[in-house]
């Protein structure tokens, strides 16, 4: 299955949302492999709109299933002040998937 997800990243935290994830911690990237995420890629736009795509065989699951590694509980909690209108829950909570309309394969 193919999730496509939007959130919105405060503007005046982008470079510092964009250096974070350029040393994601090694404990988080290998919970995101054991539950799922594969293809995992984020998109960030000037304005601070995030653009998530990610593959997996059950997305609720995966979402789940890293409920369950503390790496992802503390990950969260660092990266909600990044987020706007968060209503002070973790962007994983947050991620509402887009309908997918059209793919060409």
């Amino acid at each position: 299955m193919r999730v496509c997800f939007t959130l919105q990243v405060r503007p005046e935290k982008l470079e510092e949302y964009k250096n974070r994830h350029a040393q994601v911690w090694p404990e988080m990237l290998d919970a995101l492999r054991q539950t799922g995420w594969r293809n995992y890629t984020l998109f960030l736009k000037g304005d601070g709109m995030l653009v998530g795509y990610l593959e997996t065989d059950d997305f609720e699951k995966a979402r789940e299933g890293m409920k369950n590694f503390p790496v992802n509980a503390l990950w969260q909690a660092e990266m909600m002040e990044f987020f706007a209108a968060n209503d002070d829950k973790p962007a994983d909570d947050n991620m509402a998937p887009l309908e997918e309309v059209f793919h060409l394969d």
